[in-house]
């Protein structure tokens, strides 16, 4: 649970550094979808902190922010 609230954590810092319009909607999403996940088996955390550190970097990406502010969220999602 504790890495789960760090990459929580980290995935809202980096919601910060979208454009101020969009940053509420991803927000919302990054909650929505760490309510919805709370409750996930340990045997596929695994991929659930996968997919989180590629869907930041698909986002960052789309709204033209290095992807190196990603980098801490990298190693809390693969540590």
């Amino acid at each position: 649970m504790q890495k789960a609230l760090r990459a929580y954590a980290e995935v809202l810092r980096l919601v910060r550094l979208l454009p101020k319009d969009s940053r509420p909607y991803y927000a919302k999403y990054v909650r929505e979808n760490f309510v919805n996940y709370r409750e996930i088996d340990a045997s596929d955390s695994h991929d659930l902190f996968q997919h989180t550190y590629n869907h930041s970097l698909w986002v960052l990406h789309k709204y033209s922010v290095d992807k190196s502010a990603a980098d801490k969220l990298k190693d809390i999602c693969r540590g």
